[in-house]
């Protein structure tokens, strides 16, 4: 069964960071490509990052280009997403994504408040 599991999220204030896990479990983590979405108080899930299976290629939303970054570490069955110069709009719910053999699966979400 596929699993995924955020951790990080919390408070930050505008121009600030902060670093997203999600442990992966239930599938051969290595060969999958991984994504990151987050959704905020009353509006559609948005795509934010995605990480090919190696690690070796990368892309990102117009929105997060240059502030966020994802990494993975195949050892540890791990995604990773470091943000940095959070703005105050960036309030939502973030997800770890995956698609396995045509089927999705979502983390349980975090939530990332930006306020001063």
């Amino acid at each position: 069964q596929v699993r995924l599991v955020e951790s990080g999220g919390g408070f930050v204030q505008p121009g600030g960071s902060l670093r997203l896990s999600c442990a992966a479990s239930g599938f051969t983590f290595s060969i999958y490509d991984m994504r990151w979405y987050r959704q905020a108080p009353g509006k559609e899930r948005e795509f934010l990052a995605r990480i090919s299976d190696t690690g070796d290629s990368t892309n990102y939303a117009g929105s997060v280009r240059g502030r966020f970054t994802i990494t993975r570490d195949n050892a540890k069955n791990t995604v990773y997403k470091q943000m940095n110069s959070m703005k105050s709009g960036e309030t939502a719910v973030y997800y770890c994504n995956v698609e396995v053999l045509g089927n999705e699966a979502w983390g349980q979400g975090n939530q990332v408040t930006v306020s001063s």
